[in-house]
């Protein structure tokens, strides 16, 4: 019998836990603190068909991506496509990489292979044969969805060097299909100080809620031109914006030279 092919969790115990226990005593935590808050009863009350979400290590940004996992998770779906930009893959385009399952410290997700292939029939898709262990950001989504959605099948999706259109094509397309879900991974302004940065991320959330991609343009992510596209296919779409969270790295580690902002946000259906 073939062995079945593993993405393997290549930065587990470096981003985010690399066991079932620990990881699970983190979503405790960060789930215990959203219902304490005063407006849980509202965020919770949001079904998203498309999420952006942070990709920090989960003590600093974990809670902020939680929110969109947990209520991404309401909708019943039959896959999931992570979507990052890539860091250190040399391509232009979309790329994928081509195994049956992935790997996470809460189990094994399962591929959709299948439609991946009608993906390729639509767009071109470059498939990544190596360089791709260090790709953080998608990975990082990964156990949010076992914990979530552990049912579901995902397929991960890089871009490098693409152009707009093809895009926010692909995102458009994905988000006409009632049976798929998209998480959008990036964080916003990196490694500035806490006063730049609150301001850069100013204009990210701004620009996110209203769906204003040219007040994005003086915003900063780690997947800026996903973000643009992104908002692009979800007003023309008519579905509503909603930002779940924001906080920065110096909320924890109290040094505001060095500061990394992570927002949450979820794009529903207009009721």
């Amino acid at each position: 019998m073939k062995n079945k092919s593993i993405r393997k969790a290549y930065n587990a115990g470096r981003y985010y836990p690399g066991s079932k226990e620990e990881i699970e005593k983190f979503f405790t935590l960060f789930n215990h603190s959203l219902e304490q808050a005063e407006d849980s009863k509202e965020r919770l009350s949001i079904n998203p068909q498309a999420v952006i979400a942070p990709h920090g290590e989960y003590y600093l940004s974990g809670f902020t991506a939680n929110i969109a996992h947990r209520l991404l998770a309401k909708r019943r779906v039959k896959r999931v496509v992570v979507i990052a930009a890539a860091e250190n893959i040399p391509f232009k385009g979309v790329a994928t990489v081509d195994f049956e399952y992935y790997e996470t410290p809460l189990g094994e997700l399962k591929v959709d292979r299948d439609y991946l292939g009608v993906i390729a029939t639509h767009f071109p898709i470059t498939l990544i044969e190596s360089g791709y262990k260090q790709e953080y950001k998608t990975e990082i989504q990964m156990p949010f969805i076992a914990h979530y959605q552990p049912e579901v099948e995902v397929i991960e999706l890089l871009y490098n060097d693409s152009s707009p259109k093809l895009l926010e094509e692909l995102l458009y397309w994905l988000l006409e299909d009632s049976l798929t879900s998209i998480v959008l991974s990036s964080n916003l302004s990196q490694n500035v100080s806490e006063k730049l940065g609150n301001t850069l991320d100013t204009f990210a959330i701004n620009a996110i809620a209203h769906q204003n991609i040219s007040m994005f343009h003086e915003a900063e992510a780690s997947s800026k031109e996903g973000i643009e596209a992104l908002l692009k296919s979800t007003h023309n779409l008519n579905l509503s914006s909603h930002i779940l969270d924001y906080r920065t790295s110096t909320d924890v580690t109290g040094n505001p030279e060095e500061c990394t902002g992570y927002t949450s946000a979820a794009f529903c259906k207009v009721e």
